[in-house]
C-alpha cells in the first residue's frame, strides 16, 4: 500500500520521499503513513502498534503525527534523555512542518479490504493511538470473476 501510495503521488505531481529506505507519500506537506492494523475486521479503536515496530515508526508519530492534548505528555522510562528528544525530532526527508496522516485498514488476501479510515493518530505510550480526527473512507466491493 505504502508503494503504491507514493506512486499515486508521483503520478498526481506530487512528491514520494524516502525515509529509512521506504518511500512515503508527500501531498501539500503531509505524509501518508498506511498501516495494516488486523488481518480480520476489528474496530479502528482496537488498533494498536507492533511491540516490534521499529524506532522510524515510533518517531514518525512522535515528531510529525498531532501533538498530545495540553498539559500532558508521555515518557518512556527506559530511554536516556537523548533518545527520548530523539523520538521527536523532525525526519530532515520530510521537513518540519509536514504532517502524518494515517491510513489505517484491516484486509486480507481472499477478501481484499475490509475497512479503512483516515486521519490524525497520535501514538500513546501502551501502543494504542488516540485520534484528534478521523473518518472512515467507503469500500469499493470487489467483483466477482
Amino acid at each position: 500500500m505504502r508503494e503504491y501510495l507514493a506512486q499515486t503521488a508521483r503520478e498526481l505531481g506530487e512528491s514520494a520521499r524516502d525515509v529509512r529506505g521506504y518511500e512515503y507519500a508527500v501531498i501539500h506537506d503531509h505524509a501518508l503513513f498506511p498501516f495494516r492494523y488486523a488481518d480480520k475486521p476489528r474496530p479502528l479503536d482496537r488498533a494498536r502498534l507492533p511491540s516490534n515496530a521499529s524506532p522510524t515508526r515510533h518517531r514518525l508519530f512522535r515528531a510529525h503525527g498531532p501533538q498530545p492534548p495540553e498539559g500532558l505528555f508521555d515518557l518512556d522510562d527506559g530511554l536516556a534523555m537523548e533518545e527520548y528528544l530523539g523520538l521527536y525530532e523532525a525526519f530532515e526527508e520530510l521537513g518540519a512542518s509536514t504532517k502524518l496522516i494515517c491510513v489505517f485498514f484491516t484486509a486480507d488476501p481472499e477478501n481484499g479490504i475490509h475497512a479503512i479510515h483516515w486521519g490524525e493518530a497520535h501514538l500513546e505510550p501502551d501502543r494504542t493511538f488516540t485520534w484528534p480526527y478521523k473518518e472512515q473512507l467507503p469500500v469499493a466491493p470487489v467483483p466477482l470473476e
